[in-house]
């Protein structure tokens, strides 16, 4: 129980089922503060002890702050120093919620895991599929891909079949002090923070040059670590645009990063270095079975969370032994370390890393 709306109308679903339901709230994160200089965490960790009140229910604190540190903050640095682009809410779900949370869970004697994701579980056999959520625009699957079906055997995710309006009314009929309260943004646990002050604390700045396609410098940065692929530029890193008479001034963005060289490669809106129709998927992990990898499917892909649904080609090339994706339409905003995560209808098979 986060203290917000979705894992407090979550436990509350569940009481009504008839199980024994105990709350718990996980402290991962303490520096980042509110306006008045106090931890954010405490006012959540506020929150949900007042939900939980109102459920009768008990609500033990778990201090996970070492691990995540261990296994999502400190892995971000060192890939955003590679000059890649992590998704450190998947590796918080991987490697934080859900195993630890079950292994406190064993301990209490409790059956299930329960969180407030926007996605579906689906018993086949003997076997677990996860769904995507009834409300596309609040689907969190994309976070969830890395799960394994021991992970999804013990999980349940009692909002998967609701709407967030839907979830928000259900709060506020149950009087929850939070049925209208902001939906949590930025890093999972940490929050919404300035991303480049948050990296700079501890990679330092390198200023390097910003380039046009053909090689000719047009500004400086101060770090290449800092941006990412698709991210908009602007005057204030000294880029000038020349726009000729009559001519609608073109916003620029950056299309590729030279980590050995230092270097940012620029270029205008519509412009076709921009545009990547082709991934490589690293690390791959599938849900259920793997892909026939002697097969061409016919697939959708994400390659951000609640991104338009791309309609793809998945095939497995035996030689370099990886799978690839090509799209049918190119895309701006591919960028090397995030998630690509693969659909067959409302399925999720799974995903990987992307790469190129």
């Amino acid at each position: 129980m986060s203290g917000g709306v979705d894992s407090s109308v979550a436990a509350l679903i569940m009481k009504q089922k008839g199980y024994e339901v105990i709350g718990a709230f996980m402290k991962n994160w303490s520096d980042t503060k509110d306006k008045f200089g106090e931890c954010t965490w405490k006012e959540d960790r506020k929150m949900a002890m007042k939900i939980a009140s109102k459920l009768k229910i008990p609500l033990i604190t778990l201090d996970f702050e070492k691990e995540y540190k261990k296994y999502v903050i400190d892995k971000m640095f060192k890939l955003y120093k590679k000059g890649i682009t992590p998704n450190p809410d998947i590796d918080c779900n991987q490697k934080i919620k859900f195993p630890l949370l079950w292994k406190v869970a064993k301990k209490l004697g409790a059956d299930y895991i329960v969180t407030g994701h926007y996605a579906r579980i689906k018993k086949i056999g003997k076997n677990y599929e996860m769904l995507r959520s009834t409300d596309e625009s609040k689907d969190q699957s994309y976070f969830l891909y890395r799960l394994t079906q021991k992970d999804i055997s013990h999980s349940l995710f009692p909002i998967g079949n609701y709407t967030k309006k839907e979830v928000r009314k259900i709060a506020e009929k149950n009087k929850f002090l939070n049925f209208d309260r902001k939906g949590t943004v930025g890093i999972c646990f940490v929050g919404k923070i300035n991303l480049k002050d948050f990296l700079q604390k501890k990679i330092k700045p390198k200023k390097g040059k910003i380039l046009n396609s053909e090689g000719k410098q047009i500004g400086e940065h101060d770090g290449i670590y800092y941006y990412t692929i698709g991210q908009r530029l602007g005057p204030r890193f000294g880029i000038e645009i020349e726009r000729g008479k009559g001519k609608k001034l073109k916003r620029w963005y950056v299309a590729r990063k030279n980590l050995r060289k230092n270097e940012i490669i620029a270029a205008p809106e519509e412009h076709p270095l921009l545009y990547r129709k082709e991934i490589l998927i690293k690390n791959s992990h599938w849900i259920n079975k793997l892909p026939n990898k002697n097969k061409i499917h016919t697939l959708k892909a994400r390659i951000r969370q609640v991104g338009e649904l791309l309609t793809c080609k998945l095939s497995y090339n035996k030689n370099k032994k990886h799978y690839k994706v090509i799209l049918k339409k190119p895309i701006t905003g591919v960028s090397e370390g995030q998630a690509i995560v693969l659909y067959s209808g409302k399925k999720v098979l799974g995903g990987g890393v992307i790469g190129f």
